[in-house]
């Protein structure tokens, strides 16, 4: 658990009492209508967003990071970790799931999830963390890339919005080449 600025807190999540849950949804769900959903292009009803919150906590590979402003859960990001008999990508994680709800953006809060994502990943001995976005989140481009993630790839059928294609960038990092972004003064990669 990490407060970065004033107000903002990430912290990684072991279980969701009722309301941190029902925040949760609720931060989900504006995100997703806002257009920076994580796979869902309309909120899905209630009882299935909390279902899923519910099942991320008990997927042994999957560790649920929360962003909070002033006490309140306004965002998160997975860590997924590959599967016990994947033993060739063994060394892989994958930063997934990530948003931040529009009434929190500017508050560093996507970064701050970015980088506790890859300390945990750090932390456990992986030496690559992956990802992959639409290439309409340009400002989550742009954070990757800030951040230290090489784009190597490209994929024109990604995803499919309202009838039409929209390309995704997929992205490593190399967890071995580079020191954590919160050792530097600026916070960030040189």
């Amino acid at each position: 658990m990490s407060e970065l600025r004033r107000g903002v807190l990430v912290q990684k999540a072991e279980k969701l009492r009722p309301s941190d849950l029902e925040a949760l949804c609720d931060a989900a769900e504006e995100a997703i209508r806002h257009g920076g959903g994580f796979g869902w292009l309309v909120p899905p009803p209630r009882e299935v967003m909390e279902r899923y919150w519910r099942g991320v906590l008990l997927v042994p590979e999957r560790t649920l990071f929360v962003a909070r402003l002033d006490g309140m859960i306004c965002g998160s990001a997975q860590l997924v970790r590959p599967p016990r008999n994947n033993e060739a990508q063994a060394h892989t994680a994958q930063l997934t799931t990530s948003f931040v709800a529009p009434w929190a953006r500017g508050h560093g809060i996507a970064r701050a999830l970015t980088v506790a994502v890859e300390t945990a990943a750090r932390e456990a001995g992986f030496k690559v963390l992956n990802l992959d976005v639409r290439e309409t989140q340009t400002a989550a481009l742009a954070l990757y890339e800030r951040l230290g993630f090489i784009r190597f790839g490209t994929h024109p059928h990604y995803a499919l919005v309202e009838g039409r294609y929209v390309t995704g960038h997929f992205y490593y990092k190399d967890l071995t080449a580079t020191e954590p972004p919160e050792s530097h003064p600026s916070g960030q990669i040189p």
